[in-house]
C-alpha cells in the first residue's frame, strides 16, 4: 500500500462514517510516521481503521469499503473497520496516537485525520497478537531501526495479557535483537 492508497482508505473512511478522526491501528499504521517505509512493511492492502468518535461506525466503514466490497474492486486495497478492542497495545497508546492530516475527496468538507499507532505500540500490538507474519513485521523494525530495543522493552510490562505472555514476548524481542546484532558483526 501506498501514501496515497492509505489517504484514499482514510478519507473514504470519513465521507461513510461521517466523523473526521479515524484510527488506524494495524500495520499500515506506520505511513503515519514513516514518509516512506520499505516494501516490505507495505505488503498488506487492508487498513484496520475506527472512528474515534463513534467506533461503533466501523461496521459502517467495513460495509461499504471492506474486503470484497466495490471499493476494494475498483481499488485494489480496503478498510477493514475494527473496534478499539481489537488493538492489543502497551497501557498509554491512545494518549501516543500520530494525528496526520489527510487531504479530503472531492466536495469533502471536513479534512480528514488519521490517528496512527506511534511505532513501538504498533510493534508491540504484532507482538502481542504473535501470528509468524507480526514477527516478521517486528524483526524488519527492529532491523531497520524504525524502532528502539529498549523502548520496546520498557513497554513490555504495560501490555495486555498477563506476566507469562509478557515474558514471552520479551523473549522473542531478546532472540530477534541478538539475531539482528550478529548480523551485523
Amino acid at each position: 500500500m501506498r501514501k496515497e492508497n492509505f489517504d484514499h482508505v482514510i478519507a473514504a473512511a470519513v465521507e461513510v462514517s461521517g466523523e473526521r478522526e479515524i484510527v488506524v491501528i494495524g500495520s499500515q499504521a506506520i505511513l503515519g510516521s514513516v514518509d516512506d517505509p520499505p516494501e516490505v512493511l507495505l505488503e498488506s492492502m487492508e487498513v484496520d481503521v475506527y472512528p474515534l468518535g463513534d467506533p461503533e461506525k466501523a461496521i459502517e466503514i467495513e460495509g461499504a469499503l471492506g474486503e470484497g466490497s466495490a471499493f476494494q474492486g475498483l481499488y485494489g486495497y480496503y478498510a477493514h473497520g475494527v473496534g478499539p478492542e481489537t488493538m492489543k497495545g502497551p497501557v498509554g497508546w491512545r494518549d501516543r496516537l500520530i494525528r496526520v492530516k489527510v487531504s479530503p475527496r472531492p466536495r469533502q468538507e471536513a479534512e480528514p485525520v488519521a490517528l496512527c499507532l506511534e511505532l513501538h505500540d504498533l510493534v508491540l500490538a504484532k507482538c502481542a497478537a504473535g501470528r509468524a507474519r507480526d514477527w516478521d513485521y517486528a524483526r524488519e523494525m527492529l532491523r531497520l531501526g524504525l524502532v528502539d530495543y529498549e523502548v520496546l522493552v520498557e513497554r513490555i510490562d504495560e501490555l495486555p495479557g498477563g506476566a507469562d505472555h509478557q515474558d514471552g514476548i520479551r523473549e522473542m524481542l531478546a532472540g530477534i535483537a541478538s539475531q539482528i546484532a550478529r548480523r551485523s558483526e
